[in-house]
């Protein structure tokens, strides 16, 4: 059954919307984060100091893109007000693991006492610390954020070893202010 389904995602002030076409542009003091949705049947418009994400007839697959949207857009407005955070550890308890920031990468050196370094990618937008054994990655935009920390996590993932024994890599300690 198809009804009229709208949500209103409030805009708090200092922060700037735009929407052209599938693309929301949200600026606030020299921050920007810009994200393009596949929008079918579903609207965005803005009205004031709000979006407004719908269709008229919606069904079950406009409801679930009509929620992923508005749960976006609140993440992108959350990120502008506040920086997303997430922390890192390097564990190593076989060869001590040494980690640097050269560019956009993250080089990992002496890994399970490996001569090649691996390397992890670190998105635009990013900033990533390191402190002794200690990785901060935060930015303005959620998913930049957690697949900049995953793809720190994954550069270390060990294959075909038992993980009681073999517990070096770098691991997700607080993913946005959650502690895990």
């Amino acid at each position: 059954m198809k009804k009229e389904i709208f949500q209103k995602i409030g805009i708090p002030e200092g922060i700037e919307a735009e929407i052209e076409g599938n693309e929301i542009r949200l600026r606030s003091e020299g921050n920007e984060i810009r994200k393009k949705f596949a929008v079918n049947k579903v609207s965005l418009e803005k009205k004031g100091g709000e979006i407004i994400v719908g269709s008229k007839k919606a069904s079950k697959k406009e409801k679930k893109m009509i929620n992923t949207i508005a749960a976006h857009i609140k993440n992108m407005v959350g990120g502008l007000q506040n920086e997303f955070e997430y922390k890192l550890k390097v564990c190593s308890t076989h060869f001590p693991i040494s980690t640097e920031i050269k560019g956009n990468e993250v080089i990992i050196k002496n890994f399970l006492g490996e001569k090649t370094p691996r390397k992890s990618k670190i998105l635009q937008g990013v900033k990533v610390k390191i402190e002794k054994d200690v990785i901060t990655v935060s930015s303005h935009d959620k998913e930049s954020a957690g697949q900049t920390a995953s793809n720190l996590e994954k550069a270390t993932w060990i294959r075909l070893r038992d993980r009681r024994i073999f517990q070096d890599g770098i691991f997700i300690t607080s993913k946005a202010g959650k502690q895990i």
